[in-house]
């Protein structure tokens, strides 16, 4: 008798939960992430080969039970179809990617530790995902404060995560770098997560990039009144001297 491949099967993420409808505790959890996700939709608006998940789970052989996923607050993957098929994705089947993990994963600690220092980050090991980072602005469930960083990034190397220095910390293997910065939101100035390029410099939203155009629109009309306003009195002063300005000498 023929065994069926591995892929052949595992059950499809049409039978799988979508997520392990587990509430969030509080609003930037979900927040922060689909602020990535939109930057992202703009910085790479021209690309298919990547998907952003925000709360979906991950199924993966790597563990006792395929049907058991881990959920992330935010993942990447690239080189998959930006949309499966056409359509959006139920959840993230390792089997039905080619094999493709994510390239980074990202866990926003809670006010309640659920593994982010510890089992998660054995299970994305183990998955193989190259950059894991952990944002967790309130250090909680830290009893010492000092313990961790309120924002930190590992990369898995010979099968170990090793925290990396510096931020934005830039991933090469991404082409993007991932850091905290003030940003507006609701009118008030808030620490979020950002994409940032190599040199260093932040991708800047729709709206920022909007306000930026039109900024740059409005400068552009104060200078023009300007230079009308200079020529108005020079042609005022020649005059006043009894030359007329459209006959002047080349």
């Amino acid at each position: 008798m023929v065994s069926q491949p591995l892929s052949q099967s595992l059950p499809s993420t049409a039978d799988l939960p979508c997520s392990d409808e587990t509430p969030v505790d509080n609003e930037d959890q979900n927040l922060l992430p689909n602020v990535l996700l939109f930057l992202l939709k703009s910085i790479w608006a021209e690309r298919m080969d990547w998907y952003f998940g925000v709360d979906m789970a991950v199924y993966h052989t790597t563990g006792e039970d395929p049907t058991i996923p881990v959920v992330p607050d935010a993942f990447l993957s690239i080189g998959v179809e930006r949309r499966k098929g056409g359509k959006s994705r139920l959840s993230y089947a390792v089997w039905e990617e080619a094999g493709v993990v994510p390239i980074l994963v990202l866990e926003m600690v809670s006010q309640t530790l659920r593994g982010e220092y510890g089992e998660k980050m054995g299970v994305y090991a183990r998955l193989g995902v190259l950059y894991y980072a952990v944002y967790n602005p309130g250090r909680w469930g830290q009893k010492r404060q000092k313990k961790h960083e309120p924002f930190e990034v590992y990369k898995l190397v010979n099968g170990e995560y090793q925290l990396q220095a510096g931020e934005p910390y830039w991933m090469p293997e991404v082409g993007l770098g991932i850091g905290r910065c003030p940003m507006l939101s609701d009118n008030e100035l808030q620490e979020q997560l950002a994409w940032f390029d190599q040199g260093g410099d932040r991708y800047l939203t729709a709206e920022e990039r909007a306000e930026q155009q039109q900024a740059r629109a409005e400068q552009q009309q104060a200078r023009a009144e300007q230079e009308q306003r200079q020529r108005e009195r020079l042609e005022a002063y020649l005059r006043s001297q009894g030359i007329d300005p459209n006959q002047l000498p080349d």
